[in-house]
Parts: structure tokens; C-alpha cells; sequence
């Protein structure tokens, strides 16, 4: 059984991942592993090199993560055509390491779940959910950037909405939330699906 976790930004969704891991269970961080592949696969490499040019890779071997960073930004293609080559190679990363995993479920962490059509490789999704000013709170605090910026980026993630009309389970982590009744809640669940 593959269960996905998604929320927006600032909604805890690693913070109930690392619930899960304190719990024996596998969780597979996209954001890491995305990072990890564009590191390390050298077909990645060579596509973004390709892509990019050679300012892609510094000397030393490392992602240059500024020239990265000023290709995404420059054209709103230019974020399509990374994810282009990035997306597929997580998603197969994924599913080879779901496949090593035994006994229960486990689970993919990604914020852009729907955005990257990472949804079709998991059985259920988890949906964290926060209300927009505990979200914009918690981001701004954390990222030690502004609520503008944090703004700009919940704009570009699907509505709460539209992913709460998705999810299979949804934990309220806003922040009233008990968290650790929603863990044990969100636990009771999981159980049903072993």
C-alpha cells in the first residue's frame, strides 16, 4: 500500500510525516530525493546540463543552484521543462523504492502531489490541511521570509479545496488542532487500510 501526504505550504505535512516515521513507517521526502537525483543521476545531469548549459554544475560537481534558480525564474516554460526531466525520475525513484519496502504501508511526502502527477503511483491520499493565516504564520517564521513571498508561492499550489476534494483522509493541522489527537486519529485510519 502506497499513501501519498500533501499540503500546502506551512501546513505540517512534515511535520505528520515525521509522526509516521517515529512510528516504523517508510516515507519517502520528494523534495530530498528530488534534490538527491538532480545530484547524483547522471541521465539527470546530462538532460539539465542540456537544458540549462554548462553552468548547471559547478567545478566541484555540485548543482549551481543559483544558475538553476535564474533559468526556472526567467520564463514560466523554463519551470515546465525542468520538471519535465525531474517529475518522471522521482516518480520512477519512488516507485523502486516503494517496491523495497515490507510489511506496511508507505508513504510519498510531496507538496506538488496533483501538480507532478504523482498521484497516480500512490493507492490513498493524505491531505494535511492549516487555515491560510496559520499557513502564511508558520511559512514566514520558518523560511525567515516574507508573507508576500509565501503568498506568491500558495498561488501557484492548487486550492485547499480542490485538494480536500481529492483526499482519501484529511488532517486538521491548523492551529487549534490537537495535534496528537489527529496523529492517533490519522493512525486509526491507517490501520484500516493494513
Amino acid at each position: 500500500m502506497k499513501i501519498g501526504i500533501t499540503g500546502g505550504i506551512g501546513s505540517g505535512k512534515s511535520f505528520f510525516a515525521r509522526r509516521l516515521q517515529a512510528e516504523g513507517y517508510h516515507v519517502y521526502n520528494c523534495d530530498d530525493e528530488a534534490k538527491r537525483l538532480m545530484q547524483h543521476d547522471a541521465e539527470i545531469r546530462r538532460r539539465l546540463t542540456d537544458l540549462i548549459g554548462p553552468e548547471t554544475y559547478l567545478a566541484d560537481g555540485r548543482l549551481n543552484k543559483a544558475a538553476v534558480a535564474e533559468y526556472l525564474f526567467a520564463n514560466p516554460q523554463n519551470a515546465a521543462n525542468v520538471n519535465a526531466i525531474v517529475h518522471p525520475a522521482v516518480k520512477a525513484d519512488f516507485l523502486r523504492w516503494a517496491d523495497r519496502q515490507q510489511g506496511k504501508p508507505c508513504f510519498m511526502e510531496s507538496a506538488i502531489l496533483y501538480e507532478a502527477n504523482f498521484q497516480t503511483t500512490v493507492d490513498k491520499i493524505i491531505l494535511v490541511w492549516a487555515d491560510e493565516p496559520t499557513r502564511l504564520r508558520r511559512a514566514t517564521e520558518r523560511d525567515q521570509t516574507t508573507a508576500e513571498s509565501v503568498r506568491e508561492r500558495m498561488a501557484q499550489q492548487l486550492p485547499a479545496e480542490q485538494l480536500q476534494a481529492c483526499a482519501d483522509y484529511v488532517v486538521d493541522n491548523s492551529a487549534t488542532a490537537d495535534t496528537q489527537a489527529e496523529t492517533a486519529r490519522l493512525l486509526r485510519w491507517i490501520a484500516t487500510l493494513q
